[in-house]
């Protein structure tokens, strides 16, 4: 039997769909869709049900992938290994959001370099298309809040992400500790620095703390968390931030944390690979490497 047509069976059984394994594989649709033909016929029985959106695999299908797909995988690492040599230099591609990469996950990354491994990150704000271009093999590895479904990517949880309401020194002077606790009076008295039109860290917590949605629109629209923090420090209003991004300014004062709500509004990072890559010692080394230092984030 072919392996390329394995590999190909493989890839289409892991992403769901003839388009994704595409991609993945770098190859046409319908040479994709030519190999399983080719596969179905050499073994006389169909491999996937054909659906609207994408297919689902029979169950020869899934008995055939449960059987190769782990001798496949090994026989990449093999190839890998002997491609990179015990001296080259492996180069992990990374992606996710640019505050999180920036402040948590490449400095746990940089002791690796000094063991071999070149890092190329890519920064993305939407957890989606970060999943897209990962399954499309264009990373090694991805950190997003957006869980993958379906077998082609793996995903674990990496760690949570506190949500802080703050604002500079002078606004939260001027509310009263009882009107902190009604969600809508504070965005009536206060401008709203955030990263997007849609408000969507407010949105996460007014939803999570008052049940309800924010009645207000953004006075200052940035598309870099980092900016938001700037901007509430210089006194521009209310914002909503992670608390590992603005701790520092909570401790120097810089900004005031205007609710301790007894719940927090809380968001989770996945760490998240192509299924099977994670048998490649250079990603596998960075992810067990990520899984450690998240401990203590």
């Amino acid at each position: 039997m072919d392996l390329a047509l394995l590999r190909t069976f493989v890839a289409v059984h892991r992403a769901g769909s003839f388009t994704r394994a595409a991609a993945l594989l770098g190859l046409s649709q319908p040479a994709v869709t030519s190999q399983i033909r080719t596969l179905e016929r050499q073994l006389g029985r169909p491999l996937f049900l054909r659906q609207a959106r994408g297919v689902t695999p029979t169950t020869v299908g899934d008995e055939l992938a449960h059987r190769a797909a782990p001798h496949l995988d090994a026989l990449v690492e093999i190839t890998e290994t002997d491609l990179r040599g015990d001296a080259g230099v492996r180069t992990l591609h990374l992606a996710g959001p640019p505050e999180f990469l920036s402040l948590r996950v490449l400095p746990a990354l940089i002791p690796l370099t000094a063991q071999g491994l070149a890092l190329r990150t890519s920064f993305s704000g939407n957890g989606e298309e970060t999943l897209a271009s990962l399954a499309a093999g264009h990373h090694d590895l991805a950190v997003t809040t957006a869980r993958p479904h379906g077998e082609l990517l793996s995903a674990v949880p990496l760690c949570d992400e506190e949500h802080v309401l703050v604002a500079g020194p002078r606004w939260a002077a001027r509310l009263g500790t009882s009107v902190l606790r009604e969600g809508q009076v504070v965005l009536s008295r206060l401008p709203v620095v955030e990263v997007h039109e849609s408000l969507p860290f407010v949105s996460r917590y007014w939803s999570a703390v008052f049940d309800s949605p924010p009645a207000a629109s953004g006075t200052v629209i940035v598309p870099d968390l980092r900016a938001v923090l700037a901007c509430a420090t210089a006194g521009a209003g209310l914002a909503v931030l992670p608390r590992y991004l603005c701790q520092g300014a909570l401790d120097r004062g810089e900004v005031v944390a205007l609710l301790d709500p007894p719940v927090p509004s809380l968001r989770t990072y996945f760490l998240v690979a192509r299924t099977g890559t994670l048998t490649l010692p250079p990603i596998a080394r960075a992810h067990e490497w990520l899984l450690r230092a998240a401990v203590d984030w």
